[in-house]
Protein backbone atom coordinates (compact mmCIF):
# COMPACT_ATOMS: atom_id res chain seq x y z
CA UNK A 1 0.00 0.00 0.00
CA UNK A 2 2.84 2.25 0.90
CA UNK A 3 4.61 1.46 -2.71
CA UNK A 4 1.26 2.36 -4.35
CA UNK A 5 0.56 5.43 -2.71
CA UNK A 6 4.51 6.37 -3.11
CA UNK A 7 4.06 6.05 -7.10
CA UNK A 8 0.81 8.04 -7.52
CA UNK A 9 2.48 10.92 -5.41
CA UNK A 10 5.32 10.50 -7.73
CA UNK A 11 3.31 10.69 -11.04
CA UNK A 12 0.94 13.47 -9.55
CA UNK A 13 4.16 15.47 -8.78
CA UNK A 14 5.68 14.64 -11.62
CA UNK A 15 2.09 15.24 -13.87
CA UNK A 16 1.76 18.43 -11.82
CA UNK A 17 -1.20 19.74 -10.12
CA UNK A 18 -1.84 23.06 -11.96
CA UNK A 19 -1.47 23.69 -15.85
CA UNK A 20 1.13 25.99 -16.56
CA UNK A 21 0.29 29.89 -17.61
CA UNK A 22 0.58 31.01 -20.45
CA UNK A 23 1.15 34.56 -20.59
CA UNK A 24 -0.40 35.56 -23.74
CA UNK A 25 -3.80 34.02 -21.96
CA UNK A 26 -2.80 36.16 -19.19
CA UNK A 27 -4.23 39.59 -20.46
CA UNK A 28 -1.07 40.55 -21.85
CA UNK A 29 -1.42 42.11 -25.30
CA UNK A 30 1.73 42.72 -27.80
CA UNK A 31 2.54 46.48 -26.91
CA UNK A 32 1.82 47.84 -30.42
CA UNK A 33 -1.79 46.29 -30.20
CA UNK A 34 -2.44 47.99 -26.35
CA UNK A 35 -3.82 51.08 -26.37
CA UNK A 36 -2.48 51.89 -23.14
CA UNK A 37 0.68 51.74 -24.64
CA UNK A 38 -0.27 54.18 -27.14
CA UNK A 39 -1.73 56.61 -24.46
CA UNK A 40 1.30 56.79 -22.85
CA UNK A 41 3.18 57.11 -25.87
CA UNK A 42 1.20 60.12 -26.77
CA UNK A 43 1.42 61.88 -23.33
CA UNK A 44 5.32 61.67 -23.62
CA UNK A 45 5.37 63.41 -26.79
CA UNK A 46 2.57 65.65 -26.04
CA UNK A 47 4.49 66.54 -23.10
CA UNK A 48 7.51 67.33 -25.17
CA UNK A 49 5.92 69.15 -27.16
CA UNK A 50 4.36 71.43 -24.59
CA UNK A 51 7.49 72.33 -23.80
CA UNK A 52 9.08 72.78 -27.50
CA UNK A 53 6.13 75.33 -28.22
CA UNK A 54 8.44 77.27 -25.41
CA UNK A 55 11.34 78.19 -27.66
CA UNK A 56 11.87 79.69 -31.03
CA UNK A 57 11.71 76.85 -33.55
CA UNK A 58 15.14 77.33 -34.73
CA UNK A 59 16.90 77.57 -31.00
CA UNK A 60 19.63 74.93 -29.66
CA UNK A 61 16.66 73.80 -26.76
CA UNK A 62 13.89 73.66 -29.37
CA UNK A 63 16.46 70.99 -31.62
CA UNK A 64 17.64 69.12 -28.02
CA UNK A 65 13.52 68.94 -27.38
CA UNK A 66 12.78 67.67 -31.15
CA UNK A 67 16.03 65.15 -30.58
CA UNK A 68 14.62 64.07 -27.48
CA UNK A 69 10.59 63.44 -28.91
CA UNK A 70 12.32 61.51 -31.83
CA UNK A 71 13.99 59.37 -29.12
CA UNK A 72 11.18 58.67 -27.00
CA UNK A 73 9.04 57.48 -30.57
CA UNK A 74 12.26 55.04 -31.25
CA UNK A 75 12.26 53.83 -27.62
CA UNK A 76 8.40 53.10 -27.86
CA UNK A 77 8.90 51.69 -30.97
CA UNK A 78 11.32 48.99 -29.65
CA UNK A 79 8.85 47.71 -27.04
CA UNK A 80 6.26 47.16 -29.70
CA UNK A 81 7.31 43.47 -29.75
CA UNK A 82 7.41 43.10 -26.06
CA UNK A 83 4.10 42.00 -24.24
CA UNK A 84 2.34 44.92 -22.63
CA UNK A 85 -0.21 44.59 -19.45
CA UNK A 86 -3.64 46.34 -19.08
CA UNK A 87 -1.09 49.26 -17.85
CA UNK A 88 0.50 49.49 -20.75
CA UNK A 89 3.57 48.86 -19.18
CA UNK A 90 6.10 46.18 -21.16
CA UNK A 91 6.40 43.19 -19.34
CA UNK A 92 9.62 40.43 -19.49
CA UNK A 93 8.33 36.72 -20.18
CA UNK A 94 11.23 34.50 -18.58
CA UNK A 95 9.20 31.17 -18.91
CA UNK A 96 11.89 29.76 -21.60
CA UNK A 97 9.77 30.33 -24.88
CA UNK A 98 12.30 30.79 -27.65
CA UNK A 99 10.00 33.73 -28.96
CA UNK A 100 10.85 35.50 -25.66
CA UNK A 101 14.32 34.14 -25.20
CA UNK A 102 16.21 37.67 -25.93
CA UNK A 103 13.94 39.50 -22.66
CA UNK A 104 15.74 37.51 -20.33
CA UNK A 105 17.72 34.90 -21.30
CA UNK A 106 20.33 36.33 -23.41
CA UNK A 107 21.26 39.00 -21.36
CA UNK A 108 21.40 36.35 -17.81
CA UNK A 109 23.76 34.66 -19.82
CA UNK A 110 25.56 37.30 -21.07
CA UNK A 111 26.34 38.70 -17.47
CA UNK A 112 27.08 35.21 -16.34
CA UNK A 113 29.67 34.86 -18.97
CA UNK A 114 31.10 38.37 -18.38
CA UNK A 115 31.20 37.59 -14.30
CA UNK A 116 32.99 34.58 -14.82
CA UNK A 117 35.34 36.32 -17.22
CA UNK A 118 36.52 39.08 -14.48
CA UNK A 119 36.49 36.46 -12.01
CA UNK A 120 38.78 33.97 -13.87
CA UNK A 121 40.70 37.12 -15.26
CA UNK A 122 41.43 37.58 -11.28
CA UNK A 123 42.26 34.39 -10.55
CA UNK A 124 44.52 33.56 -13.03
CA UNK A 125 46.12 37.32 -12.05
CA UNK A 126 46.73 35.51 -8.61
CA UNK A 127 47.78 32.45 -9.40
CA UNK A 128 50.42 34.12 -11.96
CA UNK A 129 51.19 36.95 -9.46
CA UNK A 130 51.69 33.98 -6.17
CA UNK A 131 55.02 32.58 -8.21
CA UNK A 132 56.76 35.97 -8.28
CA UNK A 133 59.26 37.00 -6.06
CA UNK A 134 57.24 39.86 -4.11
CA UNK A 135 53.71 38.55 -4.76
CA UNK A 136 51.70 41.24 -1.99
CA UNK A 137 53.05 43.74 -4.38
CA UNK A 138 51.69 42.20 -7.13
CA UNK A 139 47.99 43.08 -5.27
CA UNK A 140 49.12 46.28 -3.84
CA UNK A 141 50.40 47.39 -7.20
CA UNK A 142 48.98 45.91 -10.28
CA UNK A 143 51.15 44.56 -12.71
CA UNK A 144 49.07 46.12 -15.62
CA UNK A 145 51.26 44.03 -18.66
CA UNK A 146 50.37 40.72 -16.57
CA UNK A 147 46.60 42.12 -16.03
CA UNK A 148 45.88 42.27 -19.69
CA UNK A 149 47.70 38.82 -20.40
CA UNK A 150 45.29 37.59 -17.27
CA UNK A 151 42.04 39.31 -18.81
CA UNK A 152 42.64 38.34 -22.63
CA UNK A 153 43.64 34.30 -21.41
CA UNK A 154 40.29 34.60 -19.35
CA UNK A 155 38.31 35.24 -22.59
CA UNK A 156 37.42 31.58 -23.01
CA UNK A 157 37.15 31.07 -19.02
CA UNK A 158 34.22 28.30 -19.39
CA UNK A 159 36.54 25.94 -21.92
CA UNK A 160 39.76 26.77 -18.90
CA UNK A 161 37.20 25.68 -16.47
CA UNK A 162 36.30 22.40 -17.77
CA UNK A 163 39.49 21.54 -18.58
CA UNK A 164 40.99 21.92 -14.48
CA UNK A 165 37.74 20.56 -13.37
CA UNK A 166 38.03 17.28 -15.34
CA UNK A 167 42.17 17.43 -14.21
CA UNK A 168 41.31 17.93 -10.63
CA UNK A 169 43.00 20.81 -10.71
CA UNK A 170 40.01 22.75 -9.46
CA UNK A 171 39.86 21.22 -6.16
CA UNK A 172 42.38 20.98 -3.49
CA UNK A 173 43.63 17.53 -2.21
CA UNK A 174 41.74 16.40 1.25
CA UNK A 175 45.43 15.91 2.43
CA UNK A 176 46.20 19.73 2.32
CA UNK A 177 43.13 20.83 4.09
CA UNK A 178 43.54 21.68 7.41
CA UNK A 179 40.02 19.55 9.98
CA UNK A 180 39.46 21.05 13.27
CA UNK A 181 40.13 18.29 16.03
CA UNK A 182 37.02 19.43 17.70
Amino acid sequence: MQRLFALMLVICLWLGFAPSASADVAGLVPCGESPAFAQRLNVAVKAQEARLKKYDAKSAPAAAIQDSIAHTKKRFAGYEGLLCGSEGLPHLITDGRLDHIGEMQIPALLFLYLAGWLGWAGRTYLRAARKTEQPEMKEIQIDLPLAIQSFASALLWPLAALQETLSGDMQEQDSKITVSPR
